[in-house]
């Protein structure tokens, strides 16, 4: 009876670990530009959650992410779990990933490299890529 219960923990931690990192990995993005904002805050959020956080849960998911994204130096930790992950999931990420940093409605150099440094490292499809950009910067204009 108590291995049941081992199991689920051990899931749940598993999950509870994957969404920090790509917390960590969101809020890398949104660090990028030195500007941390409210409004990137929540895209993380929902993104967190919409990935399966639970509400509950999701400000201690947030905490740990950001702790772990101050104590890493490179991106390659975060990404690791994420490129196992299925093509909607990333899809999801990549999304929020563009949307925080078009929040401010522009994107710079630094910007820019990550975002093509993340396509390569998560193994995602280029033109999907561009795709999912143009579909949010289209957002933002409207």
């Amino acid at each position: 009876m108590f291995k049941i219960f081992k199991k689920d923990e051990i899931k749940a931690d598993k999950e509870e670990m994957i969404l920090s990192k790509i917390g960590s990995l969101l809020i890398h993005a949104a660090k990028i530009d030195e500007k941390y904002t409210a409004d990137e805050r929540i895209i993380i959020k929902k993104t967190l959650i919409e990935l399966g956080a639970n509400k509950e849960g999701i400000d201690q998911i947030i905490a740990k992410a950001e702790e772990n994204e101050k104590k890493s130096n490179q991106i390659l930790d975060f990404t690791r779990e994420i490129k196992n992950l299925s093509t909607e999931k990333k899809e999801m990420i990549i999304e929020c990933l563009w949307s925080i940093i078009y929040s401010d409605t522009k994107s710079d150099m630094y910007e820019s490299s990550l975002m093509r440094k993340l396509a390569g490292l998560i193994y995602f499809d280029n033109k999907k890529f561009g795709d999912i950009k143009e579909k949010v910067k289209n957002k933002i204009k409207k």
